[in-house]
């Protein structure tokens, strides 16, 4: 398993590997008595686990005390313990730093046990099994909640089943390190092994793997979500196994650990609990696909979406395996995108593992063999001696009650619900007033611009697709931008990039899904048919005649009653107001949820020339974390009656942080007034413009989910996949609890005086004269008085009679000019260089522009997206100055690789390999000074790329050995790259093809992209690069281009820290684009840790690009 792992700047620092096997009954039989003098109980009437302690001898004492007193106060015992016996000399210095002493404790049920050194009775049929289960969780969760990780405690396990060794090893070690595990006595009926490869938490021992329950090969993508709901689920959670102890068990997930951690928690609570079996836990938590697939069972459906009613999936690509002693077993995450194979033996053996070969067998024995499918369970019943089929399994479990029946009588549906209000006469219908959308002052008054509603809206409903841009966002960051900006635009989306893969939403639409349960919880330590009342959606977005029917539920479920809060407040109380309006909100939803209402609206309806509304997200976060903090959530459904949301970040934003639904009821309002004055581009019914904005903006939900590889809108409401960038501690921690924040600014106050702002364009207090209609922002193209741009006109005339004329003073006003865009727009703008505190030397003792130019490199351009002449321009031009170019993902011309006549070259040194792979033979690998991977592009991370059909001409095509005509697609995900152990593998498949060409790994900058690049470097490459968020693209839609990424600021910065921190450093070249324009720019990258430059945008301006940002 070495390759499934990872090791750290000493091959001797593992990332993590351990093992679970069966209790090792006659082992400890035979050492426990002989080291202790105590004799253990039959097999199955003990518990033994590896426990972790601080290296100091008195907390040592002291920490073993508070164990024997906690289980003494459950009716345990504690028998003896164990010093288990290892080799730390095999340790690298990182693993040795945080060795802690390992311990052993025999635990027994005392009343069963006696307080003797023999057990007093030994008959199975008086002991209380569960009994016995049930105090060791207890046990093991409050010992870990008063000694905690700042006493270094940590329990691997403990347990009359099962028992864990593991620690910060690699896989060789494991056994070298403990004795135990060499002994000729220590016999076990399975064994469950893992191997880390660290690439989102660092190293250490309590991190690695197995966990209690089970091991993870993988990323669960919505932690975040997965986490904030099993906390607000706390609040119903009722169980009579535990009773009244139940509260003391919180949190069900412990702070600290991995993901894996986490799911190991819920998993281990709800197999302790007792009503699901081991593999019906794990068919809850990890449902296969089935909302999509018509093929499957209506018994099992009807399992999934009464497990839907109950839980989230724990979305992202996974395979787990666990154990509970008697059932060992796989499964598969419902896109299948991590290997697993297996063999069944004829001596009954069943060998399971994520690659052939990983346990050397004789083929002839070999009865059965095959591959976990998506979604599929592979497990063994080690009692009855048999291996369970996946159908077998879940035609048992869906059949265990009749699901289907309870979700006739109980699922809520909003098109039934339509009905019965027809019936009822309710008035769904709705009018929209006569202004015009130039004249509409609520417009203005929550910050529309013309170019939104132009450029952004008539599209969507015209196309039901988002409008697509071009070269990249170069408009300042919304905590740096002189106009006000709304609260949705500091918020940058994450990604999924090596570690996991993103989704292909449209081509893999069978695995994803928008549906979504909301409304009150039941008991998820339970089951029964009102755990199925809820209401089913099928999109988040609602159109105004089913946001009316939701207000009016009531009239056809009369327990459900719902609640408007109005979050808008009187504008004479000005900043103060807004802050006291926060606290109304908290109270309203307080007052509400104890009313015992079922649906919470939030709604600035009320907005008008006297009240100001409060941010539709401050709002939604806020309430959604006073309620989850309350564990109050799973009480209710939260819905947003919004004037402010228009676009799809605007409703991802709002899911994220626990929006149910979302009725966009102005951005609606304006489409209808559009269509009324032909400013769609097509002519088209009021009811079709709707449907098709409603679906541009589904659409663009499930690109953005797919990007983070996140499957389900269940599993993406609440997740809060995104990175504040310039939002304060005091906002994050009231509103957005648990979001990355690595740039302060933001205040209440400022977000207040904002609103004010955007309050006073549509309802000024005094009169003046002003330009009518809609503002012309600049956000999108240069506008004189609006926003700044770093490519705006001056900069860009400046540069190309500089380049053309050689003429210095044009160099000098462009990069002046330059110098104010940057400041007016990016991270680094912020930054000056201290000079008072360092020693000036003479010019001549710097490196000389000759060398400086060789470290020069030129963005990832495709021919197809450019001309051959601007691509092979590039070429020759860096050739001559000993720089690099790129060919990009189209591949590239042999016959370039030729000298031409005036000694010059065409020939690209760096060749791109993407997901497309067009172009890529092994020639083109071979003629190569680097070979890049490209896992992320900076204006569109987690996104693929298309060439359309009609640009597939004949040159173009043959470079990328397709069909003339035919549309090329790169998916966004590498199909043979699904996690960091791939991407080593395609490393070393490089290597093999080009030894003398160095390989490189694309990224793009996001929280965490460091700890990524200290795999990557693990993984072998030779070269890293950090891209920023602002770099070109051919075509993206422009929510990927505006919202997604960070500044190669953060990035780069990050990067280098962590690959210094982890003693990976030397191991690599870093290097970094993204808008950089001046000599300035790149000292600032070199001081933040680069050591190369990437230009892209600038070179086609310098050969005449003239920057058209909409395609």
């Amino acid at each position: 398993m070495t390759h499934r792992g990872a090791v750290g700047s000493d091959a001797r620092d593992g990332d993590g590997a351990g093992v679970m096997t069966s209790i090792p009954h006659k082992f400890f039989i035979k050492n426990f008595a002989r080291e202790v003098g105590v004799d253990l109980p039959p097999l199955g009437q003990y518990a033994v686990g590896n426990l972790f302690f601080k290296p100091d001898q008195e907390t040592l004492k002291d920490s073993t005390a508070t164990f024997e007193e906690l289980a003494t106060s459950l009716g345990l015992r504690v028998l003896g313990w164990r010093e288990v016996p290892h080799d730390s000399t095999i340790l690298g210095p990182a693993a040795l730093s945080r060795e802690p002493i390992i311990m052993q404790p025999f635990v027994v049920l005392k009343s069963a046990y006696g307080d003797g050194n023999k057990p007093d009775n030994t008959d199975p049929g008086l002991f209380d099994e569960r009994t016995f289960e049930r105090q060791l969780y207890i046990l093991r969760k409050r010992a870990t909640h008063v000694l905690g990780l700042a006493n270094w405690f940590y329990l691997c396990s403990l347990s009359n089943r099962n028992i864990v060794y593991k620690g910060q090893l690699a896989p060789v070690q494991v056994y070298q390190y403990y004795h135990d595990l060499v002994n000729v006595d220590y016999e076990g009926h399975f064994a469950l092994v893992h191997s880390r490869f660290s690439t989102n938490t660092f190293p250490s021992w309590d991190r690695a793997q197995p966990l209690r329950w089970a091991a993870h090969n993988g990323e669960i993508n919505t932690l975040r979500g997965n986490k904030n709901w099993m906390r607000a689920r706390e609040g119903v959670l009722k169980s009579d196994i535990f009773g009244e102890e139940l509260d003391s068990l919180y949190p069900v997930v412990e702070d600290g650990g991995s993901d894996s951690a986490a799911f190991d928690n819920v998993l281990e609570l709800l197999m302790i609990n007792g009503v699901l079996s081991l593999p019906e836990a794990v068919m809850l938590m990890i449902p296969e696909a089935w909302q999509g697939n018509p093929a499957v069972d209506p018994a099992k459906a009807a399992f999934y979406e009464w497990a839907a009613c109950q839980m989230e999936p724990w979305d992202g690509p996974a395979l787990f395996t666990f154990s509970d002693g008697r059932y060992c077993g796989a499964n598969l995450d419902r896109n299948g995108l991590r290997p697993c194979r297996f063999y069944v033996m004829d001596d009954d053996r069943i060998i399971c593992a994520s690659e052939v070969g990983a346990v050397d067998i004789d083929p002839e024995r070999v009865v059965q063999k095959g591959r976990l499918q998506p979604g599929k369970m592979l497990l063994v019943d080690t009692v009855a001696g048999r291996i369970i089929d996946d159908s077998e399994l879940k035609y048992t479990v869906s059949h265990r009650q009749d699901f289907a029946a309870w979700l006739d009588k109980e699922l809520l549906k909003l098109p039934a619900i339509n009905e019965k209000l027809l019936q009822q006469n309710v008035d769904l219908s709705y009018t929209i007033d006569d202004t015009t959308v130039q004249n509409d002052p609520r417009l203005k008054a929550f910050g529309y611009s013309f170019e939104q509603v132009s450029l952004l809206l008539g599209p969507m409903a015209a196309d039901s697709k988002e409008a697509l841009g071009s070269m990249g966002n170069d408009a300042p960051l919304a905590c740096i931008a002189q106009q006000p900006r709304l609260l949705y635009e500091y918020f940058r989306q994450l990604f999924a990039q090596v570690t996991n893969p993103p989704i292909d939403p449209i081509r893999e639409a069978v695995v994803m899904s928008l549906e979504c349960y909301v409304g009150p919880q039941g008991n998820l330590l339970e089951m029964d048919a009102s755990q199925c009342h809820r209401l089913l959606l099928p999109s988040p977005i609602l159109s105004i005649p089913e946001f009316t029917a939701l207000k009016n539920i009531n009239k056809a479920h009369n327990d459900w009653t719902v609640r408007t809060i109005d979050i808008t407040f009187d504008k004479k109380k000005g900043v103060p107001g807004y802050l006291e309006a926060l606290d109304a909100i908290c109270d309203a939803a307080t007052e509400a949820i104890q009313n015992g209402d079922k649906v919470l609206v939030l709604s600035d309806r009320a907005t008008s020339a006297g009240r100001v509304p409060v941010s539709t997200l401050l709002a939604t976060g806020l309430v959604h974390h006073h309620l989850v903090s309350n564990k109050w959530r799973s009480l209710a459904a939260l819905v947003v009656e919004t004037a402010e949301a228009r676009e799809v970040h605007h409703m991802c934003v709002l899911v994220g942080y626990g929006a149910d639904a979302i009725n966009p009821y102005l951005a609606m309002e304006c489409i209808l007034k559009m269509n009324r004055e032909k400013l769609i581009r097509k002519q088209l019914p009021d009811d079709k413009v709707i449907e098709n904005y409603k679906a541009s903006c589904d659409g663009g939900i499930l690109k953005v989910m797919s990007k983070m590889g996140i499957s389900t809108l269940q599993s993406y409401k609440g997740a809060q996949i995104f990175e504040a960038l310039g939002i304060d501690d005091s906002v994050i921690d009231r509103c957005f609890a648990g979001t990355a924040s690595r740039i302060r600014g933001l205040t209440f106050e400022l977000i207040a005086q904002d609103a004010f702002a955007f309050h006073e364009r549509g309802y000024p207090s005094r009169s003046v004269i002003e330009i009518p209609g809609l503002p012309e922002s600049g956000e999108y193209h240069w506008r004189d008085g609006g926003e700044e741009h770093v490519n705006d006109p001056v900069s860009i005339a400046n540069m190309q009679d500089a380049v053309r004329t050689k003429n210095d003073k044009s160099y000098e006003a462009y990069a002046k000019a330059e110098h104010e865009q940057i400041k007016n727009c990016t991270l680094r703008g912020m930054l000056d260089f201290d000079f008072e505190q360092r020693t000036p030397i003479t010019i001549d003792q710097v490196e000389p522009w000759t060398e400086i130019v060789r470290r020069f490199v030129t963005g990832a351009m495709s021919y197809g997206s450019i001309s051959m002449e601007s691509h092979s321009t590039i070429a020759i031009a860096m050739n001559r100055l000993g720089g690099k170019s790129n060919t990009g993902e189209g591949g590239e011309d042999p016959e370039r690789s030729k000298r031409m006549e005036n000694g010059d070259t065409m020939r690209s040194a760096i060749k791109q390999i993407a997901s497309g792979r067009f172009g890529v033979t092994s020639h083109y690998l071979a003629d190569a000074d680097e070979l890049q991977i490209k896992m992320a592009q900076g204006a569109k991370p987690g996104e693929g790329g298309e060439l359309p059909g009609h640009k597939v001409v004949g040159p173009i095509a043959h470079t990328r050995y397709s069909t003339p005509g035919v549309g090329l697609i790169s998916p966004p995900p590498h199909h043979d790259i699904y996690s960091i152990e791939d991407l080593k593998q395609l490393i070393y498949d490089l290597k093999c093809s080009n030894p003398r060409a160095r390989v490189s790994v694309k990224l793009v900058s996001e929280v965490g992209v460091g700890i990524v690049a200290s795999g990557v470097a693990k993984a072998k490459a030779d070269h890293i690069l950090i891209s920023g968020h602002d770099g070109g693209t051919g075509a993206s839609r422009w929510t990927g281009i505006k919202y997604a990424g960070l500044p190669w600021e953060l990035g780069l910065a990050e990067t280098h820290q962590t690959l210094v921190l982890n003693d990976l450093r030397g191991r690599v070249v870093v290097q970094t684009d993204g808008q950089l324009r001046t000599g300035r720019d790149l000292a600032i990258a070199c001081l933040l840790g680069a050591e190369e430059f990437g230009f892209a945008t600038t070179p086609l301006i310098a050969m005449g690009c003239i920057m058209m940002r909409f395609v």
